[in-house]
């Protein structure tokens, strides 16, 4: 028999932590003289309400957790807070439908960026911050996710990182050290991005909003327009840097303020996923250069930032890409499955798992040469062991598995062909951002029918938790002993 109390116990400081969140967008619109203060106002205080009954009904604690509670904790704790985090969004002047509020609040929380509002250049100034806020939170709740909680469930390959985790005394001594350094570097990135932006001609509020996005590789933004807003060279430039820096593993981060400023670049991970975006920028640069669609700095500029929002999974856009012809289309869908480092913010298969796959290969390649050689696959100049290779191998048959079944369910609600395929990619790999007229960088997914994004909604989440943690939980066997 599983015992819940200490999983409620947790939701429940995760529900509290998520009501005093409530608070900032509540000042903000109180500030602004707009009526949704009130909002925020009974949403925190029901949340606030519910976390501390939580706590206190369960009268359990947190300090230890069997592998069945920690994987039920982890597909609970993302469920309850873009159920709780939809509540603004539910009774705001948008008036959003619940399927839509909910699939608002889990494209935030899973910073996937795919929205359903329509007019954000006019949506009250707390909704604007309220979604910042919630793919902010969710970018660093993924981190620590991917550092603390993956490794030990052993998860799709993530066990890779085990040892740097938690026997890294080079590091810092304990996982929660670890979880308290990557949050001061978060906030620190956070922060030097918005003075960045706010100095290129931001306002205050766009720049701590598009600081919070950027970093996080969510994506959601303060206009419709997305980043095409502002048509600056400098703040393209810039966005496109901090989505690098949020790409990259944040326990290399702590390595180099602890001394290695080098180091971060010697990570296989980093140096696979630089390349990929060098190469992929360049190809379509070339391409929008030849088929005279622009001039070359300026294919260089487009071509960079929509090619590394689309490959970190942020979803940006400063163009419509998907009217850049074919050959564009299938780089960009391509590099919705790739993504970025582990330990990152990013989404997608991850760069360490390409890298697994391709050792693997090379090693099946040179037994069939060598029948009697001994050949071991290796990452970062370490052997990979038997079980992270089956895991890695398992993970992407789940994920072409469920891709293609997304894909389908979204074909059965009458979806066209471009967006039942784009959608299911940019919601299981949590890019945000379709391909095609309806989903597309300059649509949004409203008219999308409430079953499709329920469905979505799942993939989002199905994504984000990395397949595995929740296909588990449909296992009978999982639920036995």
């Amino acid at each position: 028999m599983i015992e819940f109390r200490p999983v409620v116990f947790v939701l429940g400081i995760l529900v509290s932590v998520l009501s005093v969140a409530m608070i900032i967008p509540a000042i903000v619109d109180a500030l602004a003289g707009h009526s949704d203060w009130q909002v925020f106002s009974v949403a925190a205080a029901t949340a606030l309400f519910v976390g501390v009954s939580m706590m206190l009904t369960s009268r359990a604690t947190w300090t230890s957790f069997s592998l069945r509670q920690a994987f039920i904790m982890t597909n609970l704790a993302w469920l309850v807070v873009a159920i709780f985090g939809a509540l603004p969004f539910a009774f705001s002047e948008l008036e959003l439908s619940i399927t839509d509020a909910f699939f608002e609040s889990m494209s935030g929380v899973t910073t996937t960026g795919a929205t359903v509002i329509v007019g954000l250049d006019f949506a009250p100034p707390g909704i604007l911050l309220w979604r910042a806020i919630l793919q902010w939170l969710g970018g660093i709740g993924i981190i620590v996710m991917a550092i603390a909680v993956l490794p030990i469930l052993q998860v799709g390959g993530m066990q890779l990182f085990k040892v740097e985790a938690f026997e890294t005394d080079k590091v810092l001594p304990r996982a929660a050290q670890i979880a308290g350094g990557i949050s001061l570097v978060y906030i620190s990135l956070t922060a030097m991005a918005a003075i960045v932006l706010w100095s290129l001609g931001m306002t205050g509020f766009e720049a701590v909003a598009h600081a919070m996005t950027s970093i996080a590789t969510g994506g959601f933004s303060t206009s419709d327009l997305s980043l095409a807003r502002f048509d600056s060279a400098a703040i393209d430039w810039s966005i496109s840097l901090f989505m690098i820096l949020g790409s990259m593993p944040f326990v290399l981060y702590l390595r180099m303020v602890r001394g290695k400023p080098g180091l971060i670049f010697q990570d296989s991970q980093v140096q696979w996923m630089l390349a990929i975006l060098v190469f992929s920028v360049l190809m379509v640069a070339g391409w929008l250069w030849l088929q005279d669609i622009m001039a070359p700095g300026a294919a260089l500029r487009y071509s960079a930032f929509n090619v590394i929002s689309m490959m970190t999974g942020t979803g940006y856009s400063t163009a419509s890409f998907d009217a850049w012809g074919g050959f564009v289309m299938v780089i960009m869908f391509g590099l919705m499955f790739v993504g970025g480092c582990a330990g990152s913010t990013t989404c997608g298969i991850k760069i360490f798992r390409f890298q697994v796959l391709h050792a693997t290969a090379m090693v099946q390649f040179k037994r069939l040469v060598q029948p009697h050689g001994v050949f071991f696959p290796y990452y970062n100049k370490r052997p990979i062991p038997e079980s992270v290779s089956a895991s890695v191998m398992g993970f992407f048959f789940l994920f072409v598995a469920s891709f293609i079944a997304l894909a389908t369910g979204l074909g059965l609600f009458g979806l066209d062909f471009v967006t039942a395929v784009s959608g299911a990619a940019s919601a299981i790999a949590n890019v945000g951002p379709g391909l095609g007229e309806i989903i597309g960088p300059a649509g949004t997914f409203k008219p999308l029918p409430d079953g499709a994004k329920w469905l979505l909604s799942a993939g989002m989440l199905l994504g984000r938790l990395e397949l595995f943690t929740v296909l588990v939980l449909l296992s009978p066997v999982f639920w036995r002993g």
